[in-house]
């Protein structure tokens, strides 16, 4: 097996200090007055031997390892894949990697994956975790480490968050299908005490209210797709009078469009379809299908923001950032007027 370069390798080879390559492999000749003719040495010895600096070993040296954990339920669902995606491109402007993972809603795998960024010395942590783990989370922000929630928060923990008015977005919701002349409105949910979508039930059962409507709500258990199509059509069979149904994630509307399909109804002329949470397929489906969008760009701007800000400004006295953002209602064709 071929023997690793070190930095004690080159600094033999050119008759220089371990110190002086160091300083130029870390960005700091100029600060430490290395000219320009022997940094040019060292770079060029650098990469004629394919000499990779220790990540670790570096971040012992600078405190800093420019890394940043990010974990969420499942990385593949739409809204997550979609931040992960812009947070990527921010933080890579910035000079930060991402390791992504996904609990799958697992309070143990979260638990193990948290343990996985400790060891590897991430700067910051950009979470959305299941309910039950706050004090990991209250754990994390002790460490000093910058620790920024999406998505959902914990209502007892000071820490930096960004969400969205969950509970604004359903009440719209509500009142667009009022509008529209729709009257049997139904809500279908996630059985859970998280908080986001506390929120969003909140608000369908406030708009409800407000407009002299009669509730239909139904919650789901977390469950894979199939289990969840055969929920949602018993409680379409069993709620004959139901002329829309708000869908409170973006796999609750997945699985909804499949109910609908294989009850043989249509959209809208059966029964309006709303969704929390737009993507692409959405907007192509036939009919496209109406959606509550989060401001994808503004949530990571505003979660980038907050992380960068803490990272340059380690001091665990600052009063935490709460931001909440405004949804928009995209109406499209499947929420026609009756």
């Amino acid at each position: 097996m071929e023997k690793k370069v070190s930095i004690k390798d080159i600094a033999k080879m050119l008759g220089i200090s371990i110190s002086t390559v160091s300083f130029v492999v870390n960005g700091k000749a100029k600060e430490k007055r290395i000219s320009e003719p022997l940094t040019k040495k060292v770079l060029e010895l650098v990469e004629e031997l394919g000499y990779k600096p220790d990540a670790l070993a570096k971040s012992f040296r600078t405190g800093k390892t420019n890394i940043i954990g990010f974990l969420v339920d499942d990385i593949s669902e739409p809204f997550f894949s979609s931040i992960a995606r812009l947070i990527d491109e921010k933080a890579s402007q910035k000079g930060y990697k991402i390791i992504y993972s996904s609990t799958k809603n697992s309070k143990t795998k979260a638990q193990e994956l948290l343990q996985i960024f400790q060891d590897r010395h991430v700067d910051g942590y950009i979470i959305a975790l299941p309910h039950g783990l706050e004090d990991e989370v209250k754990l994390l922000t002790n460490s000093k480490k910058p620790v920024v929630l999406f998505d959902r928060y914990f209502p007892d923990l000071k820490t930096d968050y960004v969400t969205i008015n969950n509970h604004e977005g359903t009440y719209s919701a509500v009142k667009h299908l009022k509008d529209k002349g729709y009257k049997n409105i139904g809500f279908i949910t996630i059985d859970t005490i998280e908080q986001q979508m506390l929120d969003r039930l909140s608000g369908y059962e406030d708009a409800v209210k407000a407009e002299g409507l009669k509730p239909y709500i139904k919650k789901l258990t977390y469950a894979p797709s199939s289990e969840l199509i055969q929920e949602v059509t018993s409680f379409l069979k069993k709620e004959k009078k139901l002329d829309a149904v708000i869908c409170a994630t973006n796999y609750i509307t997945m699985a909804s469009l499949r109910a609908i399909q294989q009850l043989g109804l249509k959209i809208p002329n059966d029964i309006a379809l709303l969704s929390f949470d737009d993507f692409e397929l959405l907007e192509f489906s036939a009919p496209p299908i109406t959606a509550v969008a989060q401001p994808l760009e503004d949530i990571a701007e505003n979660i980038m923001n907050i992380l960068l800000n803490r990272l340059d400004n380690q001091k665990g006295d600052q009063e935490p950032y709460e931001v909440v953002l405004p949804t928009v209602l995209n109406i499209r064709d499947s929420t026609l007027a009756k």
